[in-house]
């Protein structure tokens, strides 16, 4: 596993992203455009390679741009 695909707790995803718990629990539940693991029937978790590609994709040039 390399270093920026640590597995990171729905908190410190949050944590990193600057956004709430519940914002990332309703992006799953809503489909997520955020990927993540499920490690077992219950455990979610966030590859930190997969924050920053998030991160990425997000770059605007202007906040009339869509997605």
């Amino acid at each position: 596993m390399a270093i920026n695909d640590k597995l990171l707790t729905t908190k410190e995803a949050a944590e990193y992203l600057g956004v709430s718990k519940a914002f990332l629990e309703r992006d799953r539940w809503a489909g997520a455009r955020i990927p993540f693991i499920k490690v077992g029937s219950r455990t979610v978790r966030y590859r930190l390679s997969d924050l920053e590609e998030y991160i990425k994709k997000q770059v605007r040039l202007s906040t009339s741009q869509v997605a």
